[in-house]
């Protein structure tokens, strides 16, 4: 619960030619596509308190954790050896000791009981704590982190902020504008799959190369200084004919017999859809001058917004 923070917390102060036809195959089936669309994400939120938290979280995830300063927070992942996403999280710091997680995807349960593997001697304990609400909040500084009291954090987006309550509904009202900002949410059938580069996590400083080692950092490097990530980031608009069942987070979109567009989110309104999605910088060289109709499963899809690094 939230109100397991501080009471003394007080936060810094900011601070496309002809159309190419190609067969697209959808993987992912689902039972009941339009609940997905519907619902509203919750808050899987955890905690990390103690002398070690710091020096913790910085040895685990691949952002500048020693860096972050009290009253902020910023984009963070953990990965695994490979450099695949395990968990991407809002990673706020509450405290000299206490940082709070909200993942962006994922289960705050099953991501503590992964994490406490690696505590060994360090003066750390990690908690999950029960699913609040998510919803829009009032604007607020980019990356700053507010307690406005004891049930309500808000995480500042610039046109608006994430709320983060144990006591109001959530909505969906602040997903388009993450969408469009190229903020990745990570469906559960997606975790442990994409490494870091193909979702464009360096931009968001989620992935740092310089800062030392961490889980997947000689592959991000290698990636990196080398040119070997042939997967990036895209925000792409999607089409549905008539009685095809809509996309929903998760899909993967097959091309042909190897290439593939992975859906990481998806965001619905009357007549269209827009996503972010994952694919091959080949099969996004085939978009850019056109559309994708694909008559065998109903699917239109052409890139809006590319995201490179």
């Amino acid at each position: 619960m939230l109100a397991a923070l501080p009471h003394n917390y007080a936060p810094c102060p900011a601070a496309i030619a002809t159309p190419r036809c190609r067969s697209l195959v959808r993987k992912t089936a689902r039972p009941n596509p339009s609940a997905s669309m519907t619902k509203p994400y919750s808050a899987e939120t955890m905690l990390i308190d103690g002398p070690d938290a710091i020096a913790f979280a910085h040895a685990q995830f691949s952002s500048n954790v020693s860096a972050l300063a009290i009253g902020r927070w910023q984009f963070s992942a953990w990965l695994d050896p490979q450099g695949r996403v395990k968990a991407l999280f809002h990673l706020a710091r509450l405290a000299d000791e206490r940082l709070l997680l909200l993942l962006r995807g994922g289960d705050a349960d099953i991501c503590v009981d992964a994490l406490k593997r690696f505590i060994f001697r360090s003066k750390v304990t990690l908690t999950a704590l029960a699913p609040c609400s998510l919803s829009a909040g009032p604007a607020l500084l980019l990356h700053e982190a507010l307690q406005t009291d004891q049930k309500n954090l808000l995480l500042g987006c610039g046109t608006h902020s994430l709320r983060i309550s144990t006591e109001s509904a959530g909505d969906g009202a602040w997903r388009l504008a993450q969408l469009r900002n190229g903020w990745p949410w990570l469906p559960p059938s997606l975790l442990n799959e994409l490494l870091g580069p193909a979702m464009s996590l360096h931009r968001l400083h989620a992935v740092e190369i310089d800062k030392g080692c961490y889980p997947g950092q000689e592959i991000i490097a290698r990636l990196h200084y080398r040119g070997g990530n042939k997967k990036h980031l895209h925000r792409i608009a999607l089409s549905s004919f008539e009685n095809s069942a809509p996309c929903v987070a998760g899909d993967i979109l097959r091309i042909g017999a190897n290439e593939k567009i992975w859906l990481l989110d998806v965001f619905h309104d009357d007549a269209s859809a827009e996503a972010l999605a994952v694919m091959n910088d080949d099969v996004a060289a085939g978009l850019l001058d056109g559309t994708i109709e694909c008559a065998d499963d109903q699917i239109s899809v052409r890139i809006l917004e590319t995201w490179s690094t």
